[in-house]
């Protein structure tokens, strides 16, 4: 008898059909959130949930970071590390955050579950925490889930594995089967065996597999099973998973999107027959497309799970990391799902809670992705037949986005520190250090010189990072750009690192600020009877400067003869009259007037920083007559005539000439009777008188052009001298030099006597109003105390005196109306608050007589009794004039300038006088 076997043949298709319909709709703008937020068991950090076909284990930073976290998967006491390879084949999915959040994804038909009835699935499982240093601990973690809504056919896509289950059960499988009466001769088992001796051994019944890569490839289970692929059985299901690179899946693209594909045809050894069970999973790969705000997810209507086109879509759910939200949670945080033509199309905004943005770096660049893991979950029904249930994780990483953080310049110039801001960036970032110019410090470093770096944090989780740095510090480069402006520049680095990688990377800046904040050297100086003492005071640039003296640079040996002495703020010196580097300006009978100019320039840029000249009388006898009738006269050369050699001068003969002299001095000695001295006698005095000249070597008398006899020109320098004798009487009269036009005689000064009047905030004259509290506002009848000084003179011979002081309407020194305050000197007895002068303390300053204090009541002017303007000006006239002149000799009537009740002499000018004019900014009246 010839034995038929019948053949079952049962082709299990996923097909998925959607329904063209809207199922939420996007509205959400972009935030900022790393981890959503999660419920912890506060004890161990860990968190369970049964989520459908799977278990999702949860642990907690808290637990995690910063250790080695590691899992195993139990079955009794079967335990076994779960490695790449091994959570792949076995239905574990592990993903992680940079922070140390951890979620593991287990299959309730995972290899390790305990499983009652396809209905109760106990997982167990554990997780090993190691740090740096302290010993590993050991969480055991067991979850018993309850399931038994399985579809005839579920398939599960993660990051590492596809997985698609299938009903077997004989009561659900249309086999067709031949019933065939079996010979008494033999039974079926051994007929069976003789025919396909493999299916008796095989586990699960399974006799052979065949995948389709699409190409056919048959395999019996051990080798599908050493080749990596997971293949059993349940009471009621058969369960294949698959890794994402095993050799016998493939790509197909659908509508634009690719998917990996796995298709396998399984044959069951029946008692009677042989079952075909076709198992095929296909997971999406791609079909991603970014914008800066959205996140677009297109996934095939259609795809190599559908057995037709008919198929009916009874279910769509979106998830977020492996459980399912509703259409309110989808609104709420601006998730969009819906079929445009042949697509399921998914969006996800950019920056939403559920997801985490992470820093990255990109050749130096800052760049940021974020990361989200959305779920798809459909059940679909072929033809009104059997249904499919379909999940899909997957985790989506935008590309990097470019995120320069922005750099402020905060710097206030008037508290005179730098101040930066540096962000956002993301919480990932650690500042590490800051490379200066000249050096690298850490924070901590940075923070203790007096460098202040804060990190500021947001709301959002954002973090930046401020600067602050004294233009003072060592690391700021001051370059002087002009006179008296500068520009401060501060050169950094900030050296980042991105957690946990710890990858490098530095942002570089500067900044500038310009001030005209220089304050320049300054020189002073007075005299004695011998020396220049001059004073240098630095001001803020140090002493970074040359120092002239006359022409020549200061040099050690000038520093050595001049007793050159310095500290932190001054440098000081004390120069003899006769130095070098001295000018003589003009010669008197006992004394001879010397200049000293002192310059400090900037070497680089050659810049004048100050220029300072003194000119003072030393005592020196320049002419003697001694009673035996010899004459000596000194000649200097004076700067007026530079071309002067001392020793080509002679007297009126020219045969006589100096007994001595170098490149400044000629000395000359003679009788009183020789060398052309002229001789005169007037009331029994006999007057002798000579003259040095320097000989131009020309003919008394010249013939002009035009033949006209005309006398030679005078000689460029020309001192006279004469002796006075009387009786048996000796003495030096003076003598002095014949001025003429064309005589380039020395000026008698240098530089610029200033005088101003300025307005004091109280009697004690401490303190004076600057220029910018102008205008100043005063009540009616309070007192205006002025004072009028002269400034930059040393010279104590001089005196300031007031002749006229009155306060006009306008700024017009010589507008009406006009109210006179002093006159001639003395106070108008016609002002019913008259001026009062104020005596100066001869202890409060260098030079009383340089200054003037007098007080007035604050007024206004009206007419008919209406105020004209409520403001005044004050003017004066003041004279400057020499104690020794014995000249302005003037006494002011009752009541008396000064409160000392004498009579106070008041000088008037002469020609040696100076007159200076005077004015006082706006004085304005309170309307208080």
């Amino acid at each position: 008898m010839t034995w038929f076997f019948g053949i079952c043949t049962f082709w299990l298709l996923m097909v998925m059909v959607v329904a063209q319909k809207n199922f939420n709709v996007l509205s959400t703008q972009k935030s900022f959130n790393v981890v959503p937020a999660q419920t912890f068991n506060q004890g161990t950090g860990l968190k369970t949930d049964c989520l459908g076909s799977y278990m999702r284990l949860t642990i907690d930073k808290s637990l995690a970071f910063g250790n080695q976290v590691e899992f195993d998967a139990v079955n009794g006491s079967q335990i076994e590390p779960l490695t790449p390879s091994l959570a792949a084949k076995c239905g574990f999915y592990i993903d992680s955050d940079p922070w140390g959040n951890y979620k593991v994804f287990a299959s309730l038909l995972n290899c390790f579950a305990g499983n009652e009835d396809d209905a109760v699935f106990d997982v167990d499982m554990r997780v090993r925490v190691r740090g740096v240093k302290a010993e590993q601990e050991v969480f055991e973690v067991e979850k018993t889930c309850n399931y038994d809504q399985w579809a005839p056919r579920e398939v599960l896509c993660t990051q590492n594995y596809m997985e698609v289950s299938v009903n077997r059960l004989p009561e659900e499988i249309t086999a067709l089967r031949s019933p065939l009466k079996l010979p008494r001769a033999k039974n079926f088992g051994e007929q069976w065996a003789d025919t396909v001796t493999e299916a008796i051994t095989s586990r699960y019944n399974i006799w052979r597999m065949v995948f389709f890569t699409p190409k056919q490839k048959a395999m019996v289970l051990e080798d599908a099973l050493k080749t990596g692929y997971s293949i059993t059985t349940t009471r009621s299901r058969l369960v294949l998973r698959s890794g994402y690179d095993m050799p016998e899946t493939y790509v197909e693209t659908v509508n634009g999107v690719p998917m990996k594909v796995i298709r396998v045809t399984t044959y069951f050894k029946k008692e009677w027959s042989v079952t075909m069970l076709d198992t095929v999973a296909a997971c999406p790969t791609g079909g991603l497309s970014f914008t800066d705000e959205m996140i677009t997810w297109n996934f095939p209507r259609i795809n190599p799970l559908m057995s037709s086109r008919a198929t009916s879509l009874l279910e769509v759910f979106m998830g977020i990391d492996g459980k399912k939200i509703d259409s309110l949670q989808m609104e709420t945080r601006g998730y969009y799902l819906t079929i445009v033509d042949d697509l399921i199309v998914m969006k996800i905004p950019i920056g939403g809670p559920d997801g985490y943005y992470k820093s990255h770096v990109v050749n130096n660049q800052y760049r940021i992705t974020y990361n989200i893991e959305p779920m798809l979950e459909l059940l679909w029904s072929d033809g009104g037949m059997d249904t499919t249930r379909y999940k899909v994780l997957f985790p989506i990483k935008t590309p990097f986005m470019p995120s320069p953080p922005h750099f402020v310049d905060l710097t206030v110039v008037d508290q005179r520190m730098f101040d930066v801001f540096l962000g956002p960036f993301f919480y990932d970032i650690e500042l590490v250090n800051i490379t200066f110019s000249t050096g690298v410090l850490t924070v901590a470093e940075a923070n203790a010189r007096g460098i202040n770096i804060q990190e500021q944090r947001f709301q959002n989780g954002s973090k930046a990072f401020r600067l602050q740095v004294p233009f003072s510090d060592s690391f700021v480069e001051r370059t002087q750009v002009d006179v008296v402006v500068r520009v401060y520049t501060l050169r950094f680095s900030y050296g980042f690192m991105v957690l946990p990688e710890y990858t490098p990377f530095s942002y570089t800046s500067s900044v500038d600020v310009t001030l005209q904040d220089v304050i320049l050297p300054t020189v002073t100086g007075a005299c004695d009877e011998e020396k220049f003492h001059i004073m240098i005071s630095l001001g803020n640039l140090g002493k970074n400067f040359n120092i002239m003296i006359g022409t020549h640079d200061m040099t050690p040996d000038r520093r050595a003869e001049y007793g050159v002495k310095e500290n932190d703020t001054h440098i000081s010196l004390a120069m003899p009259f006769l130095a070098s580097d001295v000018v003589f300006e003009l010669m008197y009978a006992s004394s001879l007037r010397a200049r000293i100019d002192v310059l400090l320039w900037e070497p680089t840029k050659k810049w004048t920083l100050s220029d300072f000249s003194l000119a003072c009388n030393f005592p020196m006898t320049m002419t003697e007559c001694f009673s035996n009738g010899t004459m000596s006269a000194l000649a200097v050369k004076v700067e007026s005539v530079p071309q002067l050699i001392p020793r080509q001068l002679t007297l009126r003969d020219p045969s006589c000439g100096p007994k001595f002299s170098n490149d400044r001095f000629a000395y000359f000695s003679f009788e009183a009777n020789s060398c052309g001295t002229t001789r005169t006698f007037y009331d029994g005095v006999v007057t002798y008188q000579n003259e040095i000249t320097l000989d131009n070597g020309l003919p008394v008398y010249q013939l002009s052009k035009k033949g006209v006899p005309t006398s030679r020109p005078d000689p460029e320098y020309r001192i006279t001298m004469s002796c006075f004798y009387t009786l048996n009487d000796t003495q030096t009269i003076a003598f002095f030099t014949k001025p003429r036009e064309n005589e380039p005689l020395p000026e008698t000064g240098f530089g610029e006597l200033r005088v101003v009047l300025r307005l004091a905030w109280d009697g004690s004259y401490n303190h004076f109003y600057a220029e910018e509290d102008y205008p100043v506002v005063k009540y009616l009848r309070s007192p205006l105390f002025f004072e009028v000084v002269l400034l930059t003179s040393t010279d104590p011979q001089i005196e300031l005196v007031l002749e006229n002081c009155w306060a006009t309407l306008k700024e017009d020194r010589n507008s009406t109306p006009r109210w006179d305050l002093i006159v001639d000197g003395c106070v108008n007895l016609a002002d019913g608050y008259e001026t009062v002068f104020h005596p100066v303390a001869p202890n409060s300053i260098q030079f009383p007589s340089h200054v003037k204090h007098f007080e007035i009541k604050m007024f206004t002017f009206v007419q008919n009794d209406v105020v004209l303007q409520d403001q005044i000006f004050v003017h004066c006239d003041a004279v400057l004039c020499d104690e020794s002149d014995g000249i302005c000799k003037r006494h002011c009537p009752s009541p008396m300038p000064l409160k000392t009740g004498k009579k106070v002499r008041r000088e008037t000018t002469n020609v040696q006088s100076q007159r200076v004019q005077l004015s006082s900014r706006k004085i304005m009246l309170s309307s208080s």
